[in-house]
């Protein structure tokens, strides 16, 4: 009777077990089935659009945007995730998509992802990039994680206490703002000043490059001139918000911060660096942030990248000068980016979810 009772008990430890397991692999199952949904907040008076990757469980279809064609569940129901946010802050001129491939890896982690359009430095409207941009920056970041939070759609799915920033080149240079930096315009006149002709393009943007010959005197002379007048206000900017925990940099625009006040940031800071950016030279940019910072983490390092190497996707068909500065260097292998955008993700899961 009781080697009876124990064969039967036998029995049911295993055929629940097997039922735990079966369970188990539906919902390994179910994940790996998540799809990537996106949809927007639309913009308000003081904000622009913002534009949200996001968990779903409903089928992706073939969509296109401008020249970007992608796989997304577009207007699909979200799901829970991680529970945590994290807002990407775009370049200058920069849209919501060529951050697509980042955005996919980390909702596959479980984040929703939102990126604000940055008033009049966006892919619409490009009309005054620089410091006028950069001292609204931060505090559209701000606005935008309370547009997330009071959006019905995801406040149940979201803690707002712990929220990840990441930005590329203009949206680097928001990101160090959000990590504590404090900068100022007249710090980035003092370094053009010092080194115009070493750091053109920063100092300049898109109007006109140096070619060695002699014009190159005059284009020095009238950007020295138009840089004065933009970059004289001397007042620090700085930008506070206590729900930014972790945040990463991407060939951060920096020459203008104040290094003594990212040598300790409040957060865990974290760079992506491009050995061959012509755009934002490393030795005045993103290397003089690692080399001032104690404690930031160097994510990942791209010696063959040049300034777009973030940009994932890469927008087709640039030429000219946006095409020298954001093209691929002809030695730099962009099959490795995924792997980048894994650094990443996997730097914002150390530092929010544990």
């Amino acid at each position: 009777m009781m080697k009876a009772m124990h064969t039967h008990r036998v029995k049911q430890l295993l055929n629940w077990s097997g039922y735990l397991l079966l369970g188990l692999l539906f919902f390994a199952g179910g994940m790996a089935r998540a799809s990537v949904g996106l949809t927007e907040i639309a913009p308000t008076a003081s904000d622009g659009t913002i534009t949200l990757y996001y968990p779903s469980n409903a089928p992706e279809q073939a969509i296109h945007r401008g020249p970007f064609h992608f796989k997304l569940a577009v207007q699909a129901e979200p799901v829970r995730g991680n529970a945590h946010l994290i807002i990407i802050s775009h370049g200058s001129g920069g849209s919501p998509w060529v951050h697509a491939d980042l955005a996919r890896s980390m909702v596959e982690a479980g984040f929703i992802v939102a990126m604000p359009e940055h008033h009049a430095d966006n892919y619409k409207d490009d009309s005054d990039p620089g410091p006028d941009s950069w001292t609204l920056r931060p505090a559209e970041v701000s606005r935008a994680i309370d547009a997330v939070g009071r959006d019905p759609r995801f406040s149940p799915l979201l803690t707002l206490d712990k929220v990840g920033i990441y930005g590329m080149s203009a949206g680097g240079h928001t990101a160090l703002s959000m990590a504590g930096g404090r900068w100022s315009p007249a710090t980035y006149k003092q370094h053009c000043e010092e080194d115009l002709a070493d750091d053109f393009q920063s100092c300049v943007g898109l109007t006109t490059r140096l070619k060695g010959n002699i014009f190159d005197g005059l284009k020095k002379w009238l950007a020295l001139m138009v840089i004065r007048h933009r970059f004289s206000d001397t007042t620090m900017r700085e930008h506070h918000d206590p729900r930014v925990a972790a945040v990463v940099a991407g060939v951060p625009t920096a020459a203008d911060f104040d290094m003594a006040s990212l040598q300790n940031p409040p957060v865990p800071l974290g760079l992506v660096t491009a050995g061959q950016d012509h755009w934002l030279i490393p030795r005045f940019h993103s290397d003089k942030v690692l080399a001032a910072c104690r404690t930031c983490e160097l994510v990942a390092h791209l010696p063959e990248g040049g300034h777009g190497a973030l940009l994932s996707p890469l927008p087709p068909n640039l030429s000219g000068l946006e095409g020298d500065m954001l093209n691929d260097p002809v030695n730099f292998d962009r099959s490795q980016m995924a792997g980048v955008d894994k650094k990443i993700t996997v730097f914002f899961e150390k530092h929010l979810l544990h």
